[in-house]
């Protein structure tokens, strides 16, 4: 079976809250640190924080890059968002529309 090219592209997942979502999605845009950011506007979370279950009301980004830009993104999100402990967690893509992991590559290139 021939390769996609999907090795070498990254989905991430980043929470933040649901006021920020649409600035932090714009800038790693446009500073071409991901091809395309999907914001799902609404989202609840549970977690233990300063020893307590807490409950924030959020979104969730998800974002599209490559491999070589993933840690210029976690870093840039890190250092710009406004949780003390952001979670960016990010996946390897193991298949994809060929045409569509090259558009990734393309527009992440920049």
């Amino acid at each position: 079976m021939a390769k996609s090219g999907a090795e070498s592209i990254r989905i991430v997942f980043i929470t933040i809250p649901r006021d920020e979502a649409n600035r932090l999605a714009r800038d790693l845009v446009e500073q071409r640190l991901a091809a395309c950011v999907n914001i799902v506007p609404k989202m609840e979370s549970y977690f233990w924080w300063d020893d307590a279950v807490q409950h924030d009301e959020e979104a969730l980004l998800i974002c599209k890059t490559t491999d070589t830009k993933f840690r210029a993104l976690m870093e840039y999100t890190h250092e710009s968002h406004p949780y003390d402990l952001p979670e960016i967690i990010s996946f390897p893509l193991s298949d994809g529309l060929p045409e569509y992991l090259a558009w990734v590559r393309k527009e992440t290139e920049g």
